[in-house]
């Protein structure tokens, strides 16, 4: 139940979000309308009742093992197999500088390219430098998302990009996870947003597009944590946003990967 109340709350800001330019991925396009309105990442209207309930998880019923075979976690002796290893997929590494203390993201080049090169070209270009984390949506027990980037500045965005779902790169909205704030799909351009607790409510599924994933915050989530219980202006944002914009924004004083 919380995770379709959830779901349909994200789908309620795509499908009231004005559209925006088509995407595009080339580097060389031209520069984004002077006129733009910020994106949004999901709204929170509503706190769980029981955010457990995100990702439940049923437990198989006790089963007789034959004859020679070990219980779960157990070896059955010299001639086991070990597991095979999870596999390793390329990341860079970012780091934002804020007023706070430093946000660190390993950014999935490898599994979400397309976005991941999107943020990697805001970094290397510095159109962070000088943005703020400016949103915190908490949904309560330690759940929500706090929003940062360039806030619809017209000197700063640039083109919307293709919408990566989750879907197709294996990511999910798990505890720390960046992602790409959107009015809907294929308007992202260069506002983020971090997850805070599970909230795979927000991945592709079900028919819907959710949010495009494409890194993780390594360190840094302390500071994240302690934003989204920070004093927020409820009379600032529109629309969902309303009443979730930090009182005191705090300034990213520079962005820069780890070539």
């Amino acid at each position: 139940m919380v995770h379709t109340m959830i779901r349909l709350f994200a789908l309620a800001a795509l499908i009231a979000a004005p559209a925006l330019a088509q995407p595009v991925e080339d580097d060389t396009a031209a520069p984004a309308p002077a006129a733009a309105s910020p994106q949004e990442a999901p709204p929170a209207e509503t706190v769980p009742t029981d955010p457990a309930a995100l990702d439940p998880v049923e437990t198989a019923p006790p089963t007789t093992l034959p004859d020679g075979a070990a219980p779960p976690g157990e070896s059955m002796g010299e001639d086991a197999a070990d597991p095979a290893p999870e596999p390793a997929f390329e990341t860079e590494r970012v780091t934002l500088e804020t007023e706070n203390g430093p946000l660190v993201i390993a950014v999935e080049v490898e599994r979400a390219p397309v976005t991941a090169k999107n943020f990697l070209r805001y970094v290397r270009e510095g159109r962070f430098n000088g943005m703020t984390l400016y949103r915190a949506s908490n949904l309560g027990r330690g759940y929500g998302l706090v929003q940062g980037g360039t806030r619809g500045n017209p000197e700063m965005i640039l083109p919307p990009i293709t919408h990566e779902p989750t879907s197709q790169t294996g990511l999910s909205h798990t505890d720390g996870t960046v992602s790409m704030a959107m009015g809907e799909p294929g308007t992202a351009d260069g506002d983020f947003f971090i997850i805070v607790g599970d909230l795979i409510s927000l991945d592709a599924g079900d028919g819907q597009p959710g949010f495009a994933a494409f890194g993780h915050v390594e360190e840094g989530m302390d500071m994240v944590r302690a934003l989204l219980d920070a004093p927020t202006d409820p009379n600032e944002g529109e629309g969902a946003m309303r009443g979730q914009m930090l009182a005191e924004p705090v300034k990213i004083l520079s962005a820069e990967t780890s070539e």
